[in-house]
């Protein structure tokens, strides 16, 4: 089962994130809030209160990302770079 086990905020929506896999990587979450959920997110200062809970990233309100999406940002941006 896929889990983080440590995120770091880099700057804006950007997060590095590591696996219980050995993966790590960089990923932007401004274009990934959508909704009312993810609303209050958009304050970049509320966004960096985020912490690991249920083994990925969430917030106060309620909010989070299923760890194996976010392996697949992490995935899609280690492709994009290495093009």
């Amino acid at each position: 089962m896929l889990h983080v086990i440590r995120a770091q905020h880099v700057d804006e929506y950007r997060v590095h994130v590591w696996f219980n896999d050995g993966t790590d990587g960089e990923i932007d979450l401004a274009g990934k809030l959508s909704g009312p959920i993810f609303a209050p997110l958009r304050d970049v200062d509320y966004f960096q209160q985020f912490r690991l809970e249920g083994h990925t990233l969430a917030w106060e309100n309620g909010a989070d990302f299923a760890p194996e999406y976010l392996f697949g940002l992490v995935e899609s941006a280690s492709k994009s770079t290495a093009s």
